[in-house]
């Protein structure tokens, strides 16, 4: 099954490098912390000896890309890709899934919004220092997030969330949400100040 997409000037990038390695020296890629908020996707030499038996290979022109197996479902639809442009060249690599494993159209709606806000909106909110999760999706289909990071406290955490995350959960699941609210601002009442 192949997973990782690697565009052709990376692998053009990757055998100049593989050239100056030890023979059969393929890359392995991989992900540390899967499936966590802080999953980071990257990239090895993995000299022959260093090949497990139950490594993945994917083939590409002139090298080989090894994958371990828990890494595997997390690199689903990972593409990785070598630019250069004024400031120099650099070697991007994008794994969706990496922060959580994808799920299936017919997990449980509330898997499939957490998988949503893991892999599209918080890597959008990360930049600012924020994170969502979600609390809870009530029977008459509202998701409840919990906004944490430098959401907390944020003046615009009502504009993100009505015309950014809203939005976007009510597109990618029309008649199953309703609506988003913010889970401070559910259990608001007279607790807000203590």
């Amino acid at each position: 099954m192949a997973m990782i997409t690697i565009s052709e000037s990376a692998q053009a990038h990757f055998r100049k490098l593989l050239e100056k390695q030890v023979e059969n020296t393929n890359i392995r890629v991989f992900v540390m912390n899967p499936g966590t908020p802080n999953a980071e996707c990257g990239v090895s030499y993995c000299p022959p000896d260093a090949v497990e038996p139950e490594d993945i290979r994917q083939s590409f022109d002139g090298f080989d890309a090894i994958i371990d197996p828990n890494s595997a479902p997390f690199l689903e639809e990972a593409a990785i890709d070598f630019i250069s442009d004024q400031m120099g060249s650099q070697l991007t690599l994008k794994a969706p899934n990496a922060k959580m494993r994808k799920v299936n159209d017919d997990a449980p709606l509330a898997e499939r919004v957490e998988y949503v806000l893991q892999s599209q909106v918080n890597p959008s909110l990360a930049a600012h220092g924020g994170r969502v999760t979600l609390t809870d999706i009530t029977e008459d289909g509202v998701a409840i997030l919990q906004f944490g990071g430098g959401c907390n406290g944020c003046s615009m955490v009502d504009v993100t969330l009505k015309e950014g995350i809203e939005k976007q959960l009510l597109e990618l699941f029309p008649g199953e949400l309703t609506g988003v609210k913010d889970a401070t601002e559910h259990a608001r009442g007279e607790h807000s100040f203590y």
